[in-house]
Protein backbone atom coordinates (compact mmCIF):
# COMPACT_ATOMS: atom_id res chain seq x y z
CA UNK A 1 0.00 0.00 0.00
CA UNK A 2 1.42 3.39 -0.93
CA UNK A 3 1.59 6.13 1.65
CA UNK A 4 1.91 9.88 1.44
CA UNK A 5 2.62 11.56 4.78
CA UNK A 6 1.65 15.19 5.12
CA UNK A 7 2.58 17.54 7.90
CA UNK A 8 4.95 20.41 8.56
CA UNK A 9 7.75 18.83 6.55
CA UNK A 10 7.59 18.09 2.83
CA UNK A 11 5.43 15.06 2.06
CA UNK A 12 7.08 11.67 2.16
CA UNK A 13 6.23 8.93 -0.32
CA UNK A 14 6.72 5.23 0.30
CA UNK A 15 6.39 2.93 -2.68
CA UNK A 16 4.36 -0.26 -2.44
CA UNK A 17 6.46 -3.22 -1.36
CA UNK A 18 7.44 -6.11 -3.60
CA UNK A 19 5.48 -9.31 -3.40
CA UNK A 20 6.94 -12.31 -1.60
CA UNK A 21 7.27 -14.20 -4.90
CA UNK A 22 9.24 -11.36 -6.48
CA UNK A 23 11.55 -10.99 -3.49
CA UNK A 24 12.17 -14.74 -3.32
CA UNK A 25 12.90 -14.95 -7.04
CA UNK A 26 15.39 -12.08 -6.86
CA UNK A 27 17.07 -13.53 -3.78
CA UNK A 28 17.44 -16.87 -5.57
CA UNK A 29 18.82 -15.12 -8.68
CA UNK A 30 21.23 -12.85 -6.80
CA UNK A 31 24.56 -12.46 -8.55
CA UNK A 32 23.47 -14.32 -11.72
CA UNK A 33 22.83 -11.72 -14.42
CA UNK A 34 20.79 -14.07 -16.59
CA UNK A 35 18.58 -15.15 -13.70
CA UNK A 36 18.11 -11.55 -12.52
CA UNK A 37 17.23 -10.63 -16.10
CA UNK A 38 14.50 -13.28 -16.03
CA UNK A 39 13.13 -11.78 -12.82
CA UNK A 40 13.04 -8.31 -14.43
CA UNK A 41 11.33 -9.65 -17.53
CA UNK A 42 8.75 -11.55 -15.46
CA UNK A 43 8.04 -8.50 -13.27
CA UNK A 44 9.11 -5.44 -15.32
CA UNK A 45 7.86 -3.04 -12.61
CA UNK A 46 10.05 -4.64 -9.94
CA UNK A 47 12.62 -1.87 -9.38
CA UNK A 48 15.02 -3.95 -7.28
CA UNK A 49 15.55 -6.27 -10.25
CA UNK A 50 16.48 -3.33 -12.52
CA UNK A 51 18.83 -1.97 -9.86
CA UNK A 52 20.52 -5.33 -9.46
CA UNK A 53 20.87 -5.73 -13.25
CA UNK A 54 22.52 -2.32 -13.48
CA UNK A 55 24.88 -3.12 -10.61
CA UNK A 56 25.80 -6.53 -12.06
CA UNK A 57 26.55 -5.10 -15.50
CA UNK A 58 28.35 -1.99 -14.23
CA UNK A 59 31.86 -3.44 -14.20
CA UNK A 60 31.70 -5.08 -17.65
CA UNK A 61 28.99 -3.47 -19.76
CA UNK A 62 28.63 0.19 -18.88
CA UNK A 63 26.11 1.03 -21.62
CA UNK A 64 23.94 -1.98 -20.73
CA UNK A 65 24.15 -1.05 -17.07
CA UNK A 66 23.19 2.54 -17.91
CA UNK A 67 20.17 1.29 -19.88
CA UNK A 68 19.04 -0.91 -16.97
CA UNK A 69 19.46 1.94 -14.49
CA UNK A 70 17.55 4.33 -16.75
CA UNK A 71 14.74 1.80 -17.21
CA UNK A 72 14.44 1.31 -13.46
CA UNK A 73 14.57 5.07 -12.88
CA UNK A 74 11.72 5.78 -15.31
CA UNK A 75 9.62 2.87 -14.03
CA UNK A 76 10.30 4.22 -10.53
CA UNK A 77 9.06 7.69 -11.44
CA UNK A 78 5.86 6.09 -12.75
CA UNK A 79 5.50 4.12 -9.50
CA UNK A 80 6.12 7.23 -7.40
CA UNK A 81 3.45 9.17 -9.28
CA UNK A 82 1.01 6.28 -8.84
CA UNK A 83 1.82 6.33 -5.10
CA UNK A 84 0.88 10.01 -4.84
CA UNK A 85 4.25 11.74 -5.34
CA UNK A 86 3.78 14.99 -7.23
CA UNK A 87 7.34 15.92 -8.09
CA UNK A 88 8.48 17.05 -4.67
CA UNK A 89 8.85 15.65 -1.21
CA UNK A 90 10.89 12.89 0.32
CA UNK A 91 11.48 9.37 -0.92
CA UNK A 92 13.76 8.05 1.79
CA UNK A 93 16.17 5.12 1.84
CA UNK A 94 14.97 4.30 5.36
CA UNK A 95 11.87 2.74 3.76
CA UNK A 96 12.96 -0.53 2.20
CA UNK A 97 10.20 -0.21 -0.41
CA UNK A 98 11.96 2.87 -1.86
CA UNK A 99 15.39 1.29 -2.19
CA UNK A 100 14.97 -0.19 -5.67
CA UNK A 101 14.16 3.24 -7.08
CA UNK A 102 16.94 4.97 -5.17
CA UNK A 103 19.46 2.28 -6.22
CA UNK A 104 18.43 2.83 -9.85
CA UNK A 105 18.81 6.58 -9.52
CA UNK A 106 22.20 6.22 -7.84
CA UNK A 107 23.37 3.75 -10.51
CA UNK A 108 22.16 6.16 -13.20
CA UNK A 109 24.20 8.90 -11.53
CA UNK A 110 27.38 6.80 -11.47
CA UNK A 111 26.92 5.40 -14.96
CA UNK A 112 26.11 8.79 -16.49
CA UNK A 113 29.48 9.91 -15.15
CA UNK A 114 31.14 6.81 -16.58
CA UNK A 115 29.91 7.64 -20.09
CA UNK A 116 30.77 11.33 -19.82
CA UNK A 117 27.27 12.68 -19.15
CA UNK A 118 28.47 14.90 -16.32
CA UNK A 119 25.39 17.15 -16.36
CA UNK A 120 23.12 14.12 -15.88
CA UNK A 121 25.46 12.76 -13.21
CA UNK A 122 25.16 16.04 -11.30
CA UNK A 123 21.36 16.27 -11.72
CA UNK A 124 20.94 12.73 -10.40
CA UNK A 125 23.15 13.51 -7.40
CA UNK A 126 21.12 16.61 -6.57
CA UNK A 127 17.87 14.67 -7.02
CA UNK A 128 19.07 11.93 -4.63
CA UNK A 129 19.80 14.50 -1.95
CA UNK A 130 16.45 16.23 -2.53
CA UNK A 131 14.60 12.93 -2.17
CA UNK A 132 16.57 11.91 0.90
CA UNK A 133 18.59 14.64 2.65
CA UNK A 134 20.42 11.89 4.56
CA UNK A 135 21.54 10.20 1.33
CA UNK A 136 25.24 10.97 1.81
CA UNK A 137 25.18 9.67 5.38
CA UNK A 138 23.44 6.34 4.88
CA UNK A 139 25.32 3.12 5.53
CA UNK A 140 24.83 0.81 2.58
CA UNK A 141 27.07 -2.07 1.50
CA UNK A 142 28.11 -2.44 -2.13
CA UNK A 143 28.37 -0.04 -5.05
CA UNK A 144 25.56 2.25 -3.90
CA UNK A 145 27.81 3.76 -1.20
CA UNK A 146 29.47 6.03 -3.77
CA UNK A 147 27.08 9.00 -3.54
Amino acid sequence: MSQVHLGGAPPETVLPGAGAEQSAALAAASGDRRAVSEVASRWPRYLDAWAELAELAEQREVVTAYACARTGYHRGLDALRAAGWRGSGYVRWAHEENRGFLRCLDALRRLAGAIGETDEEERCGVFLRQLDPDWDRRQVPGPVQDA
